[in-house]
């Protein structure tokens, strides 16, 4: 305004010069100070991008304006300070929780990369340091290609020989995705004493029901040979004929030995086979065809013992991948349980054969009858090979029906209630 007001109105060539000298002076004065302020800002952002929370800003002397833009920038430089300490300090305190506990972990990115293998991995693989997952195949083929194959929730267990001992390893998978990038949780345990202490309680278990089977048949084949060679021994050695009542006892004595000869060759005959299950011939077959035909194998059977026999498939056209040969094993081993569990049963009588989906997306079938019911003690055992309740039975139909299940990758559980009832749930 000054400067216009000398043009226009006191015309003077050196006071307009002088004016326009200073003005230009500001001018550059008010640029450089905005430019600054700008690269002042510009250096702030890029310390928060790179994490430099060293710089400091004065805080006096540049203006109130200045001096409260500057304190601001070291309060949030201050902050961002302490959001790192403690973010370092929290890194810090999981890592060495990592580090020491018990379980092995490991994660690694798509390419094989490892961010963290805790002492306890290291331990349990047998390996000093390592940087790629890929270079365990040197230790385990079968570890690595587990590692890249198993998607979330898989497990695998691996067996390692390291200096001559060996090592059952239980592992497990879950994947994770962080900022953009996928990766791989993996825990590592050794079972190998759980296993062996299971190993051993099943041999012992195993032991004791062969030795009560054997015993009760050797027993009295030991017993009537001996009375037939006593018979013998006094008759030839007093060279005395043998009558017809001692021939007639000699000769019931030999059935009874064949008999029950024959009865232990069929036992021995179960336990092979019992060893010998194929490999399930997978297909995708309808659930409702399976359930049909075993239905009409023990129609009659249902029907002449007054059982009321219901069936139930949701949803329609459930498909399972199966054997079915080998199901086809398991449910009428199953379904012959139920029937001669509502032998003892004065009411009602009802199986009920349900097929359905469960809530974690696997074809589930249970078999639920409302029969006597298993006691608590047989419960645990029943699917131990030769342990039977009934009189008559072999004692493997249910562990070669176990056997199948997990042949198919699937398992088989039963829950029972005396005087109730008893369902059998089988989870492909």
């Amino acid at each position: 305004m000054l400067l216009a007001y000398v043009v226009f109105q006191v015309p003077n060539s050196v006071n307009t010069t002088f004016l326009t000298m200073i003005i230009a002076i500001q001018i550059y004065f008010l640029v450089r100070s905005i430019d600054k302020t700008n690269r002042e800002i510009s250096g702030f952002l890029s310390s928060i991008k790179y994490d430099d929370f060293t710089t400091t800003y004065p805080t006096h002397g540049r203006g109130q304006s200045m001096n409260e833009l500057y304190n601001e920038f070291n309060n949030v430089i201050k902050k961002f300070r302490e959001i790192r300490a403690d973010k370092e300090a929290n890194y810090h305190y999981f890592r060495t929780i990592v580090q020491h506990v018990g379980i092995g972990l490991i994660t690694f990115n798509k390419l094989g990369d490892i961010q963290i293998i805790n002492s306890s991995a290291k331990k349990l693989i047998g390996i000093e340091s390592i940087t790629n997952i890929f270079e365990l195949s040197k230790v385990s083929a079968k570890l690595v290609e587990s590692l890249v194959k198993l998607k979330t929730g898989g497990s695998a267990l691996i067996e390692l020989t390291n200096e001559g001992n060996r090592t059952q390893l239980s592992v497990y998978v879950i994947e994770l995705v962080l900022r953009g990038e996928e990766f791989k949780l993996v825990s590592i345990q050794n079972i190998q004493s759980e296993l062996e202490e299971k190993e051993m309680e099943a041999w012992q278990n195993l032991i004791r029901v062969l030795t009560h089977e054997i015993m009760n048949s050797v027993t009295p084949l030991s017993s009537l040979a001996a009375t037939v060679e006593e018979n013998l021994v006094d008759n030839i050695e007093d060279d005395v004929p043998i009558e017809k009542e001692e021939l007639e006892d000699i000769y019931l004595a030999v059935q009874t030995i064949k008999r029950r000869s024959e009865g232990l060759i069929r036992f021995v005959s179960d336990f092979r086979n019992l060893t010998r299950i194929p490999e399930p011939k997978l297909q995708e077959i309808e659930v409702q065809k399976v359930l049909d035909h075993i239905s009409l194998l023990l129609k009659h059977e249902i029907a002449a013992k007054g059982i009321d026999f219901r069936l139930k498939i949701e949803p329609k056209g459930l498909m399972f991948n199966i054997d079915k040969e080998l199901i086809d094993q398991v449910l009428i081993n199953l379904l012959q349980n139920a029937i001669h569990a509502l032998d003892e049963n004065d009411g009602d009588k009802m199986i009920i054969l349900n097929a359905f989906i469960n809530e974690y997306g696997r074809p589930t079938l249970t078999i639920r009858d409302n029969g006597v019911g298993i006691d608590e003690e047989a419960l645990g055992k029943i699917f131990i090979p030769f342990f039977t309740t009934k009189k008559q039975g072999s004692g493997i139909g249910l562990s070669l029906s176990k056997q199948i299940m997990r042949k198919h990758g699937g398992a088989i559980t039963v829950k029972s209630v005396m005087n109730e009832g008893t369902e059998f749930t089988l989870r492909f």
